[in-house]
């Protein structure tokens, strides 16, 4: 073959190669750093499929067009900061967080890097945004729990289980510095019901054994445990503590339902990490996070154990069961 054919045979080869083949070749790999405020666990992998699920329907797939690092800090605030300085080290051109402790310490690590929230309460009140409408530095996303709506635990708790005079609210202040926010939340919540809520806080497992031991002691006692990155990782031992201590007890997380918890009511938090892709892709494509408003959840979820609630002793009222979108029997 001489240079002429050699070289128009080439030519013909690079013309007919697809489009979309040419185009991975010129474009560049997008970075994006993740952090996780759960543990390495089934839960905390579901929720990276979430995400990574969610770029890959908007045509960004892992180790094709991005590389995605992942770390998981769990509840351990030392650790978080420790690998939010990481991943920003990394020069990643957006980061995903979730929980407080996670945005907090990537808020501290860059003022510069967009910051996409999968999950966080009340980033206003933290002091992340400057408002939900328009967040005006580095930080946007997803909020997960509407604080106007967290009085319902405690009107379906009692539904559940009308002995319940006091309820308990189960938090770490360490990683949940904005307890205040659901305290002041049940002032709301109509005087028929007839619970007493007081603040647990807890922040070691020791702590969790004695405060729900105290609870169970008396008769009229219940515990509500609200999305908090120590009461996440820490699911399972609140479960069995609570059945252990005859507690009719409500959670914000479904999938703890099926662990043996008696009910949850709350956001679903696949769905918040699937629809925090819509905003790792607009920046990726150009946009700024002060320009993308900070949005609340829209699928909430309730569902309830029967074997649980038969094992303390209730009898769940049928209108409740009529409308959960999970019951485990």
């Amino acid at each position: 073959m001489n240079r002429r054919d050699f070289i128009t045979l080439l030519a013909g080869a690079v013309a007919a190669w697809p489009l979309a083949a040419q185009a991975q070749l010129t474009e560049r790999m997008r970075r994006i750093g993740l952090l996780m405020g759960a543990a390495d666990d089934p839960e905390g992998q579901a929720r990276v499929r979430a995400l990574k699920q969610g770029l890959q329907d908007l045509g960004w797939t892992d180790g094709r067009n991005i590389q995605i690092e992942t770390r998981f800090g769990g509840a351990d605030a030392g650790r978080i900061r420790d690998q939010a300085a990481e991943l920003v080290a990394l020069a990643p051109d957006v980061l995903v967080g979730q929980t407080t402790p996670v945005v907090r310490a990537l808020r501290q690590a860059t003022s510069s890097i967009p910051i996409v929230v999968a999950t966080v309460n009340d980033p206003v009140e933290q002091g992340f945004v400057s408002s939900l409408a328009h967040p005006g530095g580095n930080i946007t996303g997803f909020m997960f729990i509407d604080f106007q709506m967290v009085g319902k635990w405690l009107e379906m708790l009692k539904e559940a289980a009308p002995g319940v005079a006091r309820a308990a609210l189960m938090f770490n202040p360490d990683t949940s510095p904005y307890y205040y926010l659901y305290l002041r939340s049940f002032e709301a919540v109509p005087r028929s019901v007839a619970v007493e809520v007081t603040a647990a806080p807890v922040r070691d497992t020791a702590e969790v054994e004695e405060a729900i031991a105290k609870l169970g002691r008396q008769p009229g006692g219940g515990l509500i445990v609200p999305p908090d990155a120590f009461t996440l990782v820490h699911h399972q031992l609140l479960i069995r503590l609570a059945q252990q201590h005859r507690l009719p007890a409500v959670y914000a997380f479904r999938t703890h339902v099926a662990e043996g918890a008696l009910m949850s009511y709350g956001p679903d938090p696949y769905d918040s990490f699937r629809r925090s892709a819509s905003y790792v892709d607009r920046i990726l494509k150009g946009a700024k996070p002060a320009d993308l408003p900070v949005q609340q959840p829209t699928k909430f979820e309730l569902a309830i154990n029967l074997k649980t609630a038969k094992a303390l002793g209730l009898q769940i009222p049928d209108k409740l069961v009529a409308i959960a979108d999970e019951v485990v029997e």
